[in-house]
């Protein structure tokens, strides 16, 4: 009889060791909060700021120079109209060919980025989740209830961004101390 209690004590002790645990995180807050996330938009907006400057100086001119042709139209030859209206003809096929590209290269480089964040995220989470112990993170948002009910106290998306806006920072700071030790 000892002998059985030892073992089912044994048992117990075995399995609740084993004990799972589980934490959520709101992916969607995690996202608008992370340093890394603001900063990415930043740059990008940045970027798009810049192109579309870019742009737009360019359909500025060729706007002048549609004008100064609408102006000089009657003033020109049928074959000088005609070679004129080819030229502008190109001139803003190129002007929406630079547009598209600039589209796909800010789509590209965003989606670079934010496949740059989701990995830093995962990777932080899977630290995270060893250095506390957990089994499992779920992620959930607005879109994807993949958590319908979930503890508040399991919920661990605050604790989460704090930490990750900390590692952020400190992976901040040792890249310009690198950069600053290179120059």
């Amino acid at each position: 009889m000892k002998k059985l209690i030892a073992l089912f004590s044994i048992v117990f002790l075995l399995t609740s060791c084993n004990q799972v645990k589980i934490a959520y995180v709101d992916v969607e807050e995690i996202l608008k909060e992370y340093e890394g996330s603001k900063k990415a938009e930043e740059e990008m907006k940045a970027q798009s700021e810049k192109i579309a400057t870019e742009l737009d100086q360019l359909a500025f001119n060729f706007q002048q120079k549609v004008q100064e042709y609408q102006q000089k139209t009657n003033s020109l030859s049928a074959k000088a109209k005609k070679q004129k209206e080819q030229e502008l003809m190109q001139e803003q096929q190129q002007i929406q060919q630079r547009q598209q590209k600039a589209q796909q290269l800010i789509q590209t480089e965003g989606q670079k980025k934010i496949d740059i964040i989701n990995e830093d995220i995962e990777s932080f989470l899977t630290d995270y989740a060893n250095q506390n112990g957990l089994t499992y993170i779920l992620g959930t948002s607005k879109q994807t209830k993949s958590v319908m009910y979930g503890d508040k106290t399991l919920d661990i998306t605050d604790e989460v961004i704090d930490a990750l806006n900390d590692d952020y920072k400190s992976n901040s700071k040792e890249e310009k101390k690198e950069e600053n030790t290179k120059e």
